[in-house]
């Protein structure tokens, strides 16, 4: 059986990097792992809080934001909590409590210039052996992927988001 924890980025402009986290995190609890779950940028606002905590309880929700600003301009308030959210992912690594942490929406993150992305550099290198490191958002820079051990694209070919759907209960929030 192989124990090493590898580095997995999710990303690309496509549907489904935060649902493929949290449906690993799924498989990982169902082989009673213990799950951390940070999401940056985001708020308490999205259904999966609602059930992952309440029935899972290999897993740690916590999250880094204030909601998603991405048609807007990031705040102070914004980076801090951000770089918060970052020293918190480092604490949690050096714990020996978790197989798996699950950093969402930190490619976003470090795109918006929320996080250096030096500093996320420098937390990949701490990695523990043993713990598996998931990334998720768009824009995953060449460093990062060049770093990572699996990398998925997600690429959209079509959405109906470009119809003037917005993002709806229990399918995309």
């Amino acid at each position: 059986m192989n124990n090493k924890g590898y580095i997995q980025v999710y990303t690309g402009n496509g549907k489904g990097k935060t649902t493929a986290a949290i449906g690993l995190a799924i498989r990982a609890i169902g082989a009673n792992f213990k799950v951390f779950f940070g999401q940056f940028i985001k708020s308490k606002q999205y259904s999966e809080h609602k059930i992952l905590e309440k029935y899972l309880p290999n897993i740690t929700v916590e999250t880094f934001g204030r909601g998603c600003f991405i048609f807007g301009k990031p705040e102070d308030i914004d980076i801090q909590l951000a770089n918060e959210g970052l020293k918190r992912i480092e604490e949690v690594m050096t714990m020996n409590k978790y197989n798996i942490i699950i950093l969402d929406e930190i490619n976003v993150a470090v795109h918006y210039n929320l996080i250096n992305k030096s500093l996320l550099l420098n937390l990949l290198e701490k990695k523990p052996e043993r713990i598996e490191l998931i990334l998720t958002g768009r824009y995953a820079s060449k460093e990062i992927i060049e770093i990572a051990d699996l990398v998925t694209e997600m690429t959209e070919i079509k959405h109906y988001y470009s119809n003037g759907i917005l993002a709806r209960e229990g399918i995309e929030k």
